[in-house]
């Protein structure tokens, strides 16, 4: 055996000292001071980050994760997610070093996770490309570029008329049970061939319902492009509080990629909630409605991550829809109106609208899009533009109509014309129609080829007109989706093809009976609908509610 060199010996020197050196670990250890209602008081971890997680580990040797919220001189506020009636005096606390993050990437999509990525569906661990902070700063404002491509609904009142853009941030707000959910999952089901990534956050919402929404969404063949992050009301406010910022990051990883996300935040009433729970157990001051100081902040930020990346940032999309809950309606309360301003626009549903059976039950005067015409394709805009008007007119004139009995021929053919309007808004539950079909209907009735149709019979007239153009005049849909204008060439096609149906088409006689009960309860969509409770039960929203 030959003599090692010096240099040789030199080197196994190094490599061993080296080894050596990764072998010692330093690990940063406190201690519990007090504990209970899911918060932590820590003794011990002076250099914790804000937001860091920490490990517990319990009676029963347990690791549980906690959240480092509150940084004092003499210890650490921690919230924690998950059980803590194990955890007592004196149990060791570890800091990991890892910010709060969640898994993303292809392998999320079609699973139910919770606010930490831990799988709840039972199809064994999630298969994560990446894991993402939950918490970053929005992209910057030169990062960003204009929301001009639409980010289709398949609801005609929504897509006609209070328009979304990708990239954008719509506020859905009701009272409960007036369709919310059913608005953002046929919004989810209407992406199918978008080819946008959807993730839903539910938040403080039973675990049945979140089942039902999962059941829909499999049944309309949606759940392989959706990701379900559950932090429902049996979970801790601590998951509750992470979930929306979970979600937003998920999406976030596929906007990042140059793709476009939808989030849909269900809902932030619930979520506002949890986090003046967690806020008064930590002792922060309370403020209005005993809301912490900061809860404008705790959803600017989040909502603020909404966005549609310039060309160089690889041009993706992130657009949100929160959800908020009002009590009879006053969208002028504390969080609804934090969320207003916070947000591009909303959606208005309106409990009495939903009870008179207007489904989608959305109040055009107090909704609005401040995107606007820019997030609808030309078509869609052009026969769109006196929509909004042509129904404020006729809601005015209703309220005044219902007082005198002979009116002026003008004024009869205005109410004539809005009755007709009201009826083709209305739309069935999982029912969402690709854009150039929603042009054609609202084309006809904008044009007043439903005037002599009796109301009730619209529903029908549309379903036959529907059919009648797929089945004899597929090259004009093919035309407006292609184009996404209303060429001459194309709106005389159209025209021709309405005024045809209209001479020839006769009601079905089961329409005309039906048409008052069967088309309109089960369009209206609530939360309970999608949920346990059985379909027909909307019709019993306001009594529930009362």
């Amino acid at each position: 055996m030959g003599r090692l060199r010096p240099e040789e010996i030199s080197s196994i020197l190094k490599g061993a000292i080296t080894d050596y050196e990764n072998r010692v670990r330093t690990e940063e250890v406190g201690q519990v001071l007090e504990v209970g209602d899911g918060i932590a008081r820590v003794h011990g971890l002076t250099n914790a980050m804000y937001q860091e997680m920490l490990e517990f580990e319990d009676t029963r040797g347990n690791k549980i994760i906690g959240l480092a919220l509150n940084l004092e001189e003499d210890n650490v506020g921690v919230i924690i997610a998950g059980d803590d009636t194990h955890i007592q005096e004196g149990n060791t606390v570890r800091r990991t070093e890892r910010l709060a993050s969640v898994p993303v990437g292809e392998g999320v999509l079609g699973r139910v996770i919770t606010a930490l990525g831990a799988p709840m569906d039972g199809k064994g661990e999630v298969e994560a490309e990446d894991s993402l902070p939950v918490e970053i700063v929005a992209p910057g404002i030169i990062k960003r570029q204009p929301v001009k491509t639409p980010l289709q609904t398949g609801i005609k009142a929504i897509d006609a008329m209070i328009p979304i853009g990708r990239g954008q941030r719509e506020l859905i707000i009701g009272d409960r049970k007036t369709g919310k959910s059913a608005i953002v999952l046929d919004t989810i089901i209407n992406q199918a061939d978008q080819d946008v990534k959807c993730i839903y956050v539910a938040i403080g919402q039973k675990d049945s319902t979140v089942a039902g929404v999962q059941a829909a969404l499999e049944e309309a063949g949606a759940m392989e492009y959706t990701t379900i992050v559950n932090a429902s009301a049996a979970q801790s406010a601590t998951l509750q509080y992470l979930a929306p910022y979970a979600g937003c990051a998920i999406g976030e990883y596929f906007m990042n990629r140059g793709e476009d996300a939808l989030v849909i935040y269900d809902d932030l009433s619930k979520h506002a909630v949890a986090y003046r729970q967690m806020m008064l157990l930590l002792r922060r001051p309370p403020g209005r409605e005993a809301y912490p100081g900061d809860v404008f902040y705790l959803h600017s930020r989040l909502l603020e991550r909404a966005a549609r990346l310039s060309d160089e940032m690889g041009g993706g999309s992130l657009t949100a829809l929160p959800v908020i809950e009002t009590k009879a309606g006053d969208i002028s309360a504390y969080i609804p109106t934090n969320v207003i301003s916070i947000t591009d626009g909303q959606i208005f549903l309106d409990s009495d609208l939903f009870n008179s059976g207007q489904r989608p039950a959305i109040d055009t005067g107090n909704s609005v899009s401040r995107v606007g015409g820019s997030a609808q394709i030309k078509a869609m805009k052009s026969i769109a533009g006196t929509l909004r008007l042509d129904l404020n007119q006729y809601r005015e004139l209703q309220s005044f109509a219902q007082f005198g009995s002979d009116l002026d021929r003008a004024t009869q053919q205005t109410l004539n014309r809005g009755e007709r309007l009201t009826a083709i808004l209305k739309q069935g539950e999982r029912d969402p129609l690709p854009v150039e079909e929603q042009v054609a209907v609202i084309y006809a009735a904008s044009n007043g080829y439903l005037d002599d149709v009796d109301t009730v019979n619209v529903p029908d007239w549309e379903r036959q007109f529907r059919d009648h153009l797929k089945d004899s005049h597929s090259e004009v849909l093919d035309s407006i989706r292609e184009e996404k204008t209303l060429t001459d060439e194309n709106e005389e096609k159209l025209k021709e093809a309405v005024q045809r149906f209209s001479e020839n088409y006769e009601p079905e006689r089961e329409a005309v009976v039906a048409a008052p009960t069967g088309d309109d309860d089960n369009a209206g969509a609530d939360e309970g609908a999608t949920g346990d409770e059985p379909r027909g039960e909307d019709k019993n929203a306001s009594g529930e509610r009362a």
